[in-house]
């Protein structure tokens, strides 16, 4: 490239030595440019990454949160509940209803997780809860171990943890079980509100009551 440059005068030399600097400007520049894009571009796909892991990672709680007890999930909705309790000649208010409930709130937050799953999980991760699904919308009992034995093995290979020792008998999984108590934890305190409220302008009625609908034991699952 020296021999390109010209050297008869100092008007020539510094001509040349400008037309350099624009071409080497305009190479960084490139490089730059290219470079910015492909690091938002990196940066946009770890968040989608993360975000789908943290989705799916909320589903694996919810669905796969139990241990013991009653492991399966019952599709039977409230309204069926009170009808076949109605025609028993059981009372609104008795512990049958309160477990009805309880079960309703479990079916809820399952939806809402196989929901998730079916928008960002793999295909086996789809299929599977499709067939929950399914079987949720025919009316009948659903076992989710075989859901959270999958997100458990995709959660771990995408965080680069090691597998699960084959040795390991890990206990069937169930949908995790919202605390008992919550409703009238929220209703006491709804009545705490309008009894100590006049005070705080009626604010303490309105804290029961967003209590009342709030179930902080199960995960969050937007």
């Amino acid at each position: 490239m020296l021999r390109n440059i010209d050297f008869s005068s100092w008007q020539s030399l510094l001509v040349t030595l400008i037309g350099l600097a624009l071409v080497t400007l305009i190479g960084v520049g490139i490089r730059l440019v290219m470079m910015f894009t492909i690091q938002q571009r990196r940066e946009r796909m770890n968040r989608q990454i993360n975000e789908r892991l943290r989705v799916l990672i909320a589903a694996y709680k919810t669905l796969g949160g139990s241990f013991t007890g009653d492991l399966t999930v019952d599709p039977t909705h409230l309204r069926d509940f009170r009808r076949r309790d109605a025609d028993d000649g059981i009372e609104p208010s008795s512990p049958a209803i309160a477990g009805s409930d309880r079960a309703r709130r479990i079916r809820d937050a399952v939806e809402t997780a196989l929901s998730d799953v079916i928008l960002l999980g793999t295909e086996e991760h789809v299929r599977l809860a499709e067939r929950a699904a399914r079987e949720l919308v025919a009316g009948r009992p659903v076992h989710t171990h075989e859901l959270v034995v999958s997100l458990r093995d995709f959660i771990r290979q995408a965080l680069d943890l090691d597998p699960i020792p084959a040795d390991l008998a890990i206990p069937m999984q169930g949908p995790v079980r919202p605390s008992g108590g919550g409703r009238d934890k929220g209703e006491r305190e709804g009545k705490g509100g309008k009894g100590g409220g006049a005070g705080m302008g009626g604010m303490g009625g309105g804290m029961g009551v967003g209590l009342d609908t709030d179930d902080t034991s199960l995960p969050d699952h937007r």
